[in-house]
């Protein structure tokens, strides 16, 4: 039933929420065995149980087994340090992360760096080097880095929700402009190449957007995820466990076309 639920709860609660409620319910398990008067041993083990049964709230192996692994590496860091922190120190703890990638941010993606090999061999794809590039959701500048590596001679752009991690960014990719900003409220106008490493549920609406902003026989670039019901272009495997997935764009003006002719069809065949 957990599993059933796991698709409803996502479009209801959008990530990372439903790995805090993984979190937050194996902790108040162990809470109330202690509580209880239980062993330390049935308390980690309940624990455990009610984190993993509760992970299988969320979407995908890797949200899953970070919603699973949250209370045992919690409480195996808490034994380590001898057990002096409570549950405040654990809020304190996480404020950092909330204030260096804001809840915003993981509804677009959750932060996963572009590893160094994700892009080998794209330039046998896109043999005409693309003039103006945009890394949507640049995070820490992992993918401009390797895309400045690929085609060093365009000019780069990256946006990033979160301000602290736009500013690093800057600084590790010197070549790139980069600025703090909504992906999504930017125009995509104007780019030759538009890179993303998103999640599934964004997918949908970048194609949307390529589509309705992007010119005819551009690019966009998905790493791992793929636009659902589009084929790709081309896609690439370096060997990393994440495809590459590279879409040439039809563009606003070509599909508007389309419909209209399809449309101009459907009129003559009522007639």
């Amino acid at each position: 039933m957990l599993h059933i639920a796991a698709q409803p709860l996502a479009r209801l609660a959008p990530w990372p929420l439903p790995a805090l409620l993984a979190w937050v319910g194996a902790w108040g398990t162990a809470l109330a065995c202690r509580n209880a008067g239980l062993a330390v041993s049935a308390e980690l083990a309940a624990g455990s149980a009610a984190g993993v049964a509760l992970a299988l709230l969320n979407t995908g192996w890797r949200r899953r087994a970070m919603a699973a692994l949250g209370f045992p590496l919690s409480a195996l860091l808490l034994a380590a340090l001898g057990g002096r922190l409570d549950a405040h120190a654990w809020l304190l703890a996480g404020l950092p992360l909330v204030l260096l990638y804001p809840l915003r941010a993981w509804r677009d993606a959750p932060f996963y760096p572009t590893p160094p090999r994700a892009l080998v061999g794209l330039d046998k794809v896109i043999q005409s080097p693309p003039r103006r590039v945009l890394d949507a959701g640049c995070g820490l500048g992992h993918g401009l880095a390797a895309l400045h590596g690929l085609w060093p001679q365009a000019v780069l752009q990256g946006v990033e929700w979160s301000a602290p991690m736009a500013w690093l960014a800057a600084r590790r990719v010197p070549a790139a402009c980069i600025r703090r900003g909504d992906m999504w409220a930017q125009s995509w106008g104007g780019f030759d190449l538009v890179y993303l490493f998103q999640r599934p549920e964004s997918m949908g609406r970048a194609w949307a957007k390529a589509q309705g902003e992007m010119g005819v026989g551009t690019w966009l670039l998905s790493l791992e995820f793929e636009v659902p019901g589009v084929t790709p272009t081309a896609v690439l495997d370096a060997g990393i466990g994440r495809p590459l997935f590279a879409y040439r764009v039809q563009g606003a003006a070509r599909a508007q076309a389309g419909l209209t002719e399809a449309g101009s069809t459907a009129r003559e065949r009522g007639r």
